[in-house]
C-alpha cells in the first residue's frame, strides 16, 4: 500500500521553512552532479535559495523558535525517565547553533562577492535564458574539471550551512509536537479547529486510491478536502465518499 505525508504550514514562518528545506533537498544533489544540466540546475536552485534569503528574515525566526526549543528541553528535564545524557548532548547542540546564528552575517551575503555567479544571475530569471550563446562564461565553467567544479559548489553551499542546520533541527522539533491519529472524513471533507500553537497540519493517506488532500484555512480554523487525481480535467473534482486518513496537528 502506498502512502505518503502531505504537510500544510498555517503561517508565512513554517511556509518559508517548508520551501528552503525542498531547496537544500535539491542542492544536496550537487555531490552527484556530472551533467551539464545538473550544474546549471543546481545554481537555479542556488538562486532562489540566495533570492529568499534576501526578502524574508530568516534569521530571527529560527532564533525565537531556537530560544523556544531550549525552554522545551529545560522542560523535559523534569522528566523522570529522561535520559540526561543525550538532554544534555540536545541542549549543547541547540546552545552551539544558537550562538552562531547570533553571531553570523547574513545568509548568503558572501555570494554577492563572487563576480561569476552575480556575472549569470539575471539571465537565470528568464526562461531559457541559460543557453551557451546567452552566457558563454558559463558554457566555459561547464567546461572545467569535475574535482575544480564540486570545489566550487561545495564553497557555495557553505554560505548556507548554518541556516541548512537551523531550518533542520526547527522542523524536527516542529514535526515531534503533533502525533498521528486515525480521523475520517465524511464525503471528503474533514474540519478542525487548531490550538494556539500549532503551525503545521500533517496528513497521513494512501496515494494509491486516486485521491490527495488539500487544506484550507488559518492558525485558528482548517478544513482538509480530499480531492480526486485527474491530470485531464481541467478543474478538481472533490471526493464524496468517506476518508480514513492519518492527521497531526503540530
Amino acid at each position: 500500500m502506498n502512502q505518503a505525508v502531505f504537510e500544510f504550514p498555517l503561517n508565512e514562518k513554517v511556509r518559508t521553512y517548508l520551501r528552503l528545506e525542498q531547496l537544500f533537498r535539491q542542492l544536496s544533489q550537487a555531490d552527484s552532479a556530472q551533467e551539464d544540466w545538473q550544474y546549471v540546475k543546481f545554481i537555479e536552485s542556488l538562486f532562489t535559495l540566495l533570492d529568499l534569503a534576501e526578502r524574508v528574515d530568516v534569521r530571527n525566526d529560527l532564533l525565537k523558535d531556537i530560544d523556544l526549543h531550549e525552554k522545551n528541553l529545560d522542560h523535559w528535564a523534569q522528566h523522570p525517565n529522561i535520559d540526561m545524557n543525550a538532554l544534555k548532548q540536545a541542549k549543547d547542540n541547540v546552545a552551539g547553533l544558537r550562538d552562531a546564528l547570533k553571531n553570523a552575517k547574513k545568509f548568503g551575503s558572501a555570494l554577492k562577492e563572487e563576480k561569476f555567479l552575480m556575472s549569470i544571475r539575471q539571465r537565470f530569471f528568464i526562461p531559457g535564458g541559460a543557453c551557451s550563446f546567452d552566457l558563454p562564461n558559463l558554457h566555459y565553467w561547464l567546461r572545467q574539471s569535475q574535482q575544480y567544479k564540486q570545489q566550487i559548489l561545495q564553497g557555495w553551499l557553505s554560505e548556507f550551512s548554518l541556516m541548512k542546520r537551523a531550518i533542520e533541527l526547527t522542523l524536527s522539533f516542529l514535526r515531534e509536537r503533533g502525533r498521528f491519529e486515525q480521523v475520517e472524513a465524511e464525503k471528503g471533507f474533514y474540519q478542525g479547529v487548531a490550538d494556539d500553537k500549532n503551525e503545521m497540519i500533517r496528513v497521513y493517506c494512501q496515494t494509491d486510491q486516486g485521491y490527495f488532500p488539500t487544506l484550507s484555512g488559518n492558525k485558528y480554523r482548517y478544513a482538509i478536502r480530499f480531492m480526486f487525481f485527474n491530470p485531464e480535467e481541467a478543474g478538481q473534482v472533490a471526493m464524496e465518499s468517506m476518508v480514513s486518513f492519518k492527521l497531526a496537528c503540530c
